[in-house]
């Protein structure tokens, strides 16, 4: 009772529900409200400060941004948006403030697409070596066959593209990524898709911002051969995972395209089996199916070979009484 009366008094104001209004579209910062209420930023700052103590929003830093959006779990979150729910669609206010937060959805895209049309010759080269991208999202999705998963943890996000496949998969999805740039792309992909089920957050993965036994997917796509130390990546990946939890990984097997790690930043030239092996079994994973796609030939030259793990968190014990809910996302 207290916790939604508190609740109740911290969004009894007018800026404070228009807030909430345009937090339920999405994560903003504070530059960003200030923008769409235009109102100074220390007065928008006051107001998150005591809906945030409230429990009404949630915050999350990243970098020199603070990121804002409706709070996800507890009373107070389902206070939020049963809030937002019953606001009147024709109300002038609310109106004028999505009209400007469409402005810095436009702004977000532009700044997106000003990414892809500079890197786009080298997004183009690199596809170009391997089985369409389509194929390796039907083997991926034929790999999970029908499960549908309460917490999916997406590893090195990018563009956000695997939150998108697995958006009817899963109750919540959360994609991180070091790449700020990279997130920028991610968040508008998310908006224009309406994934209102998914949100990013920049993260180190040796680090995730998550209880143990948060989640019961994992994916990695396309992460590992950038990574310095990739079994202590999936030892922390396997952390935050329940027992019997699904993880997916996709990457390249073993090739011989040296120019991948003079031009793209690739730190190994693909993964072996046998090494993939070894990371499971000293993660504590157990192996359940291990596909292969065939690459396409490239100037008369074999292409990259797709390989993709599905395993399972064979750690039973690990995590007895940890909360899955519990986690640092909120």
């Amino acid at each position: 009772m207290e916790e939604l009366l508190a609740g109740l008094k911290a969004v009894a104001e007018t800026t404070r529900i228009r807030i909430l209004f345009a937090l339920s579209h999405g994560e903003l910062n504070v530059t960003e409200l200030t923008f769409i209420l235009e109102q100074s930023q220390p007065r928008v700052s006051r107001h998150l400060k005591l809906m945030a103590e409230a429990g009404l929003i949630s915050r999350h830093k990243e970098g020199n941004w603070v990121l804002f959006r409706l709070r996800e779990q507890g009373r107070s979150g389902a206070l939020a948006r049963a809030l937002v729910e019953m606001l009147p669609a024709s109300d002038e206010l609310l109106a004028a403030d999505l009209l400007r937060l469409e402005d810095i959805r436009q702004q977000r895209q532009g700044r997106a697409d000003e990414y892809f049309r500079t890197n786009a010759a080298d997004w183009a080269k690199l596809r170009s070596l391997h089985v369409r991208e389509a194929d390796v999202e039907q083997a991926m999705l034929g790999l999970l066959e029908k499960s549908k998963f309460e917490n999916c943890v997406d590893l090195g996000t990018g563009t956000g593209r695997i939150l998108e496949l697995l958006s009817d998969r899963a109750k919540n999805l959360f994609g991180l990524d070091m790449s700020r740039e990279m997130l920028a792309i991610a968040r508008s992909n998310i908006e224009t898709h309406k994934l209102r089920n998914a949100q990013v957050r920049q993260a180190d993965i040796y680090a995730l911002p998550f209880a143990d036994g948060f989640s019961d997917l994992v994916t990695i796509h396309q992460v590992l051969h950038f990574l310095d130390d990739p079994q202590r990546a999936l030892l922390e990946a396997v952390r935050i995972l329940v027992p019997k939890g699904k993880m997916l990984i996709v990457d390249f097997a073993p090739h011989d395209f040296e120019e991948l790690r003079d031009q793209h930043a690739h730190r190994r030239l693909g993964i072996s089996s046998e090494h993939m092996a070894g990371w499971m079994a000293r993660a504590g994973l157990s192996l359940i199916k291990h596909d292969v796609l065939p690459p396409p030939y490239v100037n008369a030259r074999m292409g990259l070979t797709v390989s993709l793990w599905l395993a399972e968190n064979a750690n039973v014990a690990q995590h007895i009484g940890a909360s899955k809910m519990n986690a640092g996302m909120n």
